[in-house]
Order: structure tokens, then sequence, then C-alpha cells
């Protein structure tokens, strides 16, 4: 018991930071709220401190083998505790003195914790439990923000949200029934035997639930509402941190499932579909939150080419892991931009702005040409890596969709920067009547996009030695 409990402290820690920040903050002073997010983030150090501490010991598992701890673990867990403390430094200067504000702390924590033990989890029982721990704090999240769209935002992701948990269950269910056992080890051999009809039923269903947490087709229609109601930092953590784990735990679950059977297919498929419908409804929006949200959308379709691919060579988990990282640090350096200048919601009110704030359209220009995937950022080596994997995997269409899609995406991030590049048509722009209604912009997040953008290009230069970490 004591092995298990050393194999998961990152876990621990977040949990128990976020137990201290409720009792913290139940008796901080409003305007003293930020000792509750110094905690919170202190926790996040402590936890990407022991996942630095994981990585260098070998792979083992915990708690009877229900949840993994290797590689790819130990650099989800990195990604998420250091994405984590970006995030609790924008929350700070966009919810200081809300009446929620250590609320918010708590729920950023208990949400991340759902997310690594849902990346993690090699058991159907964990997957569900993990499930339920991601989904509720993002449910609060989006509800908690302010604006006039974010009752709705919260409605419509709750609905889908509890639509694919009961999906979900149901699937786990039904596969314990096939094989009578909740352990991923197990369903290779005994789905094999099962009755197709019911073997698929279940499969697909528990496939829904995880596509609801990664924002893929065809459960991805709740995120530009979502993102378009919430406060920054709540968008910033519903586009990054729950992709993460929800794709790493759908590359688990069909590491495991009978290799005769189609299910990299159906997972080549729903990546296609959801790059294209990301991708292609990106290029219609104005409102920048809405064209973040899809280009999310966009992303996870490639995370879901290297997630098929995994069962079919060797280099895709390392590739996974890279985009991962890459994607977490590039989204993140978007959405500190989108807090340094909150009332700029449309494209037009972003004109001109590099004269301004030079040093922040360039920290936008390599989120956004990052995203693309331009070298040198890590996304440009993470989606070179996916043509090669998707390739060498046989699914040479999948292959060349990611390079069409990777061309299409140029068009909606330029129209974005050459905005910015150009001359200004009025003076100060304003928000829109379902905006943030922030009073002021974020004063830390200027730099936190300045270190996001230079750690995006670092990862791309040492891609290498990432590589050969999770290799």
């Amino acid at each position: 018991m004591g092995a298990d409990v050393l194999a998961v402290l990152p876990e621990l820690t977040l949990l128990v930071g976020a137990v201290v920040c409720l009792l913290l903050g139940s008796w901080t002073p409003r305007g003293r709220q930020h000792r509750v997010g110094a905690v919170a983030a202190l926790a996040s150090l402590i936890g990407a401190g022991f996942a630095v501490v994981g990585l260098m010991d070998g792979p083992t598992s915990a708690f009877s083998g229900t949840i993994a701890i290797d590689e790819a673990t130990g650099v989800l867990r990195l990604v998420i505790t250091l994405a984590l403390v970006i995030l609790l430094v924008l929350a700070r200067g966009e919810i200081a003195n809300h009446p929620r504000e250590s609320e918010v702390y708590v729920l950023l924590l208990l949400g991340a914790d759902g997310v690594l033990l849902l990346g993690a989890a090699t058991d159907l029982a964990v997957l569900v439990v993990a499930f339920l721990l991601a989904s509720i704090p993002l449910y609060g999240l989006v509800g908690l923000s302010a604006g006039k769209a974010a009752p709705e935002a919260a409605l419509k992701t709750y609905l889908v949200g509890a639509l694919s948990g009961i999906l979900l269950m149901l699937g786990a269910s039904v596969l314990f029934g096939l094989i009578g056992s909740t352990a991923y080890s197990d369903l290779d051999d005994e789905l094999s035997a099962a009755p197709s009809a019911a073997a698929v039923a279940g499969v697909v269903l528990l496939l829904t639930g995880l596509l609801f947490k990664a924002g893929a087709v065809p459960a991805h229609f709740w995120v530009p509402d979502a993102v378009q109601g919430s406060w920054i930092t709540s968008a910033a953590f519903l586009t990054t941190v729950p992709k993460l784990g929800a794709v790493l735990a759908l590359a688990r679950l069909l590491d495991h499932l009978p290799s005769e059977n189609h299910w990299v297919l159906l997972v080549a498929g729903l990546a296609a579909v959801s790059m294209t419908v990301g991708n292609l409804a990106a290029l219609t929006q104005e409102d920048v939150r809405r064209l973040l949200a899809w280009s999310t959308i966009s992303q996870v379709g490639y995370l879901l080419a290297v997630a098929a691919s995994v069962t079919r060579t060797d280099q895709a988990l390392p590739t996974l892991m890279l985009f991962v990282a890459g994607y977490a640090v590039t989204n993140l350096a978007c959405f500190a931009v989108l807090a340094a200048e909150p009332d700029r919601l449309s494209i037009n009110q972003w004109r001109g702005l590099a004269r301004r704030r030079p040093v922040l359209v360039a920290s936008l220009g390599v989120g956004l040409l990052g995203l693309v995937g331009t070298p040198p950022t890590a996304v440009f080596v993470a989606k070179l890596l996916t043509i090669t994997v998707t390739w060498e995997a046989d699914l040479q269409w999948l292959a060349v969709l990611v390079a069409l899609n990777t061309v299409l995406s140029l068009a909606y991030y330029l129209r974005w920067l050459a905005a910015c590049l150009s001359s200004p048509d009025y003076a100060e722009p304003r928000g829109n009547d379902d905006s943030s209604a922030l009073t002021a912009p974020c004063l830390a997040a200027a730099p936190v996009a300045a270190v996001c953008a230079v750690a995006a290009v670092a990862l791309g230069v040492v891609a290498g030695p990432v590589l050969a970490l999770v290799g």
C-alpha cells in the first residue's frame, strides 16, 4: 500500500492541495484570496517535482495494476502540472477579488487531478471515476464564469457531459458483463470470444465518453459555446488539459482492444472528421474565442491520428507525448494573449495592435504559427512525425489529410495575425454583450504569453532528447 501511495504522489499532491485551498478559502477574506492561489500554485509545482522524479524511475503500476506509471504518464503529469501553474497565474489576474475566487483554484486542481487519473487508468472502473472527477469541476468552471453567455454554456457543457458520462458507464458495464473483469489486460483475449455485436456496442459507448473529454467529433459541439461563454482561464483549461488526458486514455484503450477488429480505422476516421470539421468551421469565425475553440477541435483530430497509430508503430507513443507537450504550451500562449487584451473579441478589433504591443503580437504569432506547425516550434516536429507514423501504420490516406488540413488551417490563423499587423481603423475596441465582463486586462498575461511562446520554440529545438526520454 505504501508503494502505491508513493507511485501516485503527483495526483495525491493535487488532491491535498485542493482540500487545503478549500479549507483556507473558507475563512480567508475576499481581498486576500491570492494566498489560496499561491497554495494551489505551490501544490502544482510540488506535483511537477514528483512527476520529474517519477520519470527517472522505471515503468510500474499502482493499486493492483489499475493505474499505469510509465513514461507517458510521467510526461502527462509534468505537462499538466506546469500548465496548471500558468492557468493559476492567469486566473489570479482575471478573477481577483471575485466571490468565488478560491473555488476556482480548487476546481482547477481537482479537474487536473481527474485528467491525470484518466490518462493513467488501465481499468474500466478507474476510468469511470476519473471521467467524473475530470468532468464535474469543468462544469463548475464554466458555470462560475461571468457574462451573459455563461449559463447557456454551462448548461450545454453539463448536458453533453452527463450524456457522455452515462454512455461511458454503460459501455464499461457492457464490457464488464462480457469479460467478467474491468482490467484492460483482459480485453484483448476475452472480447475476441464475446458476441461481436455486444463487444462493438460496449467499445463504441466507451469511446463516445472519451470523445467528449477530448472535444472530438461527434461530441464536440459544446466546445465553441463553452469557450465563448467562459472566463479566459476556464476556456484555456477546457481546451488544453482535458484533451491531453482523454487522448492518452483512448490510446491506452486502443492498445488493449482485439487487433483483428477495425478499431484503428474507427479512431482514424474520427481523427479525419475532427480535424476537417474543426478547420472548416474555424474559417468562418470572426470571434477569436470561437476561432480558437474550433482550432482545438482540429488539433484533437491530429492527436487522434497519432493515437490511432499506437498499435502499429513504436514511434507513435513518443510522438503523441511530444504533441501533447507542444500543443499545451502553444495553446496556452494564445489564450494568455487573449487575457492580456480581453476586450478584443473579434478579429477586426486586433487591427494595428502590433504597433502598440509588438512583443505581445510576437507571442501571438508564435502561438498561431505554432498551432499551424511552423518550424522550429514543437507542433511542427509533432505534425511532421504524425505524418510519418500514420504512413508507417498503413494509414496513408490519413497522413495526406493531416498535411492538407495543416495547409488549410493557415487561412484562419494568418487572417488573425494579418489583422494585428495591419493599420488600425478605430481607436479602442469594446467588448460585446456576451463578453467575460473583465474590468482590466491581466497584467501577468503578456509575460506568460512570452514565456509560453519561447517554450514552444525551445521544445521544438530539443525535440530529439524529449523523444528519446519517452521512447
